[in-house]
């Protein structure tokens, strides 16, 4: 028997069919010449072979039309994660402000991925770098805040063992970030570009880490008649501590 709640499953499957996405665009975008493969040695032709940033995969038709894709779904199922993560935190110890703060601070990290996905940057470079520095810097952010208030809440004692995995990822993903900086100022863009990828992913399992608290609740959306004003949205949606019993 499913021992703990489904909803567990979200996170982990949001982070591999996003990654999956990201890894078509790069392959569609080698196999058109359009950039050079990551570990290979960067030379352009042509005005037409750049490095492999994932911004300039998918800058060109097909792997454009996926790339668009991929961050919309990414963008949007992103932010439904972000709402169920505040929704669980709502009646616990953490700092309510905190909480607000953090799906704040996602939710313009989700608009920043809309705008990396529907900008290109080879036709609107400034908006689709404003993009990327709201998806990274504050992706990297709330890392952080996410990472601090998993030891606070401390779930059914799980807080530590959690808690310390994100700081690792955090860590590891901030430090991708400055490396992703620093080698593209200096010229180096094939190892920016494979920073590039590697904070991409750490982001991404650290997003998948949300399962191992939502295999303890259950998330129900109810739907009443309300004569007067609109509900809130805790009014409209519950959390619940999972019990096996009940599938």
């Amino acid at each position: 028997m499913w021992s703990c709640s489904l909803w567990a499953l979200l996170p982990p499957v949001y982070s591999a069919f996003t990654a999956a996405g990201l890894w078509v665009v790069y392959f569609v975008a080698v196999n058109h010449q359009t950039i050079a493969p990551l570990g290979s040695k960067y030379k352009r032709r042509n005005g037409s072979f750049y490095p492999p940033y994932i911004s300039v995969a998918g800058n060109s038709p097909p792997a454009s039309c996926i790339f668009s894709e991929v961050m919309n779904l990414a963008a949007f199922v992103g932010f439904i994660l972000a709402v169920l993560r505040y929704l669980q935190l709502k009646h616990t110890v953490v700092s309510q402000c905190l909480n607000a703060g953090s799906l704040l601070t996602f939710s313009f990290g989700c608009f920043g991925m809309t705008l990396v996905g529907n900008f290109q940057i080879f036709t609107e470079e400034m908006i689709h770098n404003f993009g990327t520095l709201m998806t990274f810097g504050l992706g990297t952010l709330f890392c952080w805040v996410q990472s601090y208030i998993t030891l606070r809440a401390n779930l059914r004692n799980e807080g530590r063992k959690a808690g310390i995995l994100r700081f690792l990822l955090s860590g590891s993903i901030t430090l991708c970030m400055i490396l992703y900086f620093s080698l593209m100022a200096q010229g180096f863009h094939m190892q920016a570009a494979q920073c590039q990828w590697t904070l991409v992913m750490f982001f991404l399992i650290f997003l998948s880490t949300f399962g191992i608290e939502f295999r303890h609740n259950r998330f129900d959306i109810m739907c009443t008649e309300h004569s007067g004003g609109p509900e809130s949205l805790s009014d409209s949606l519950e959390v619940s501590r999972y019990q096996p019993d009940q599938l």
